[in-house]
């Protein structure tokens, strides 16, 4: 059977010789787009609530919340192996000494093999970059840049405090010193739906990156958010998919990308209580295969329409402003 798109689960087994599992972890940041040094209010569409689990507490200390997640996954897969996920807001935000401190904790503990870390990408600098590629030498570890999107009048529109060229400067720093680098997108952002290449270009400039993998999220709004309030004002400015028209919007979008990025996963799941429009009622692993069988029935497979070549990953050459 034809494999229909590059999946993260593989590519990960591959990478660490067997299956793991991701514990979040949230050591108690905090945002530039909040704090004022980029921006107040955040991102238009951000309620960390959304994706911080419950037992997430920075009250805890790292250590702590990485071994009552090792305990938990430890009693049905008492072989299982895990990488700490430094979720929670911008995990790169604070002076190297201490960042160097909460990783190093996180290895510490017992069955923990390496660590993603979730982030802006305007929030690296090369110090930090050097240490992770020295870190990367002796375990796993995946940086995940928040980048929503790559048109620069959507990413003012939503409040990001940063342009395109700031995410594509932070993914080829870190790729260029053998970091695997991953990104999150958004697909049906306000202001996209009715531009006849959005998907097209999103898709060409994501695929020029040295992005290793990349999570594709659906718009949600969510209670309390500044983009519900623009909602409840103007709902005419925005489209909220079905499930199956968002499926196919996401086939049309990967049917485009690179063939060897790494496709993590497809939705993102909020907390119902959280939503200001009803969601799907679906969980991820049905929208999954949900896609999957639509894909089977266009008979297509990501990177079918892309025209960047071969889509080898180490011909990406970096901008000769680096």
């Amino acid at each position: 059977m034809r494999q229909r798109y590059n999946e993260f689960g593989a590519w990960l087994t591959a990478q660490m010789g067997r299956k793991v599992q991701k514990i979040s972890v949230n050591a108690g940041f905090t945002c530039p787009n909040r704090d004022g040094r980029v921006g107040v209010g955040g991102c238009t569409y951000c309620n960390n609530q959304t994706f911080n689990p419950a037992y997430c507490a920075p009250t805890k200390s790292v250590a702590q919340q990485l071994a009552e997640g090792v305990e938990f996954f430890g009693r049905k897969y008492p072989e299982m192996r895990y990488l700490a996920y430094f979720q929670a807001y911008t995990n790169t935000y604070s002076d190297l000494s201490h960042l160097q401190k909460l990783y190093e904790e996180a290895l510490s503990v017992e069955g923990v093999e390496g660590i993603v870390i979730g982030t802006r990408p305007d929030c690296v600098d090369a110090p930090l970059l050097d240490y992770l590629a020295d870190l990367h030498r002796r375990c796993f570890v995946l940086v995940e840049y928040g980048i929503e999107s790559t048109d620069d009048v959507v990413l003012q529109r939503i409040n990001r405090g940063h342009d395109f060229a700031a995410t594509a400067r932070a993914v080829e720093q870190t790729a260029l010193r053998g970091i695997p680098v991953g990104g999150h997108i958004i697909l049906g952002l306000p202001g996209t739906w009715l531009r006849p290449h959005y998907l097209a270009d999103e898709a060409r400039r994501l695929s020029a990156l040295p992005l290793t993998t990349l999570k594709v999220h659906q718009l949600q709004l969510i209670c309390g958010t500044r983009m519900a309030e623009e909602y409840a004002v103007c709902p005419d400015d925005f489209h909220l998919m079905t499930a199956a028209e968002y499926a196919d919007y996401v086939i049309d979008f990967i049917e485009q990308l690179r063939p060897s990025l790494v496709l993590e996963r497809f939705v993102s799941q909020s907390p119902s209580s959280l939503l200001a429009v009803p969601g799907w009622g679906l969980k991820n692993h049905e929208f999954t295969a949900l896609l999957r069988r639509r894909m089977e029935q266009r008979d297509t497979w990501q990177g079918r329409c892309y025209e960047g070549g071969d889509g080898v990953l180490n011909e990406y050459e970096p901008s000769k402003n680096e």
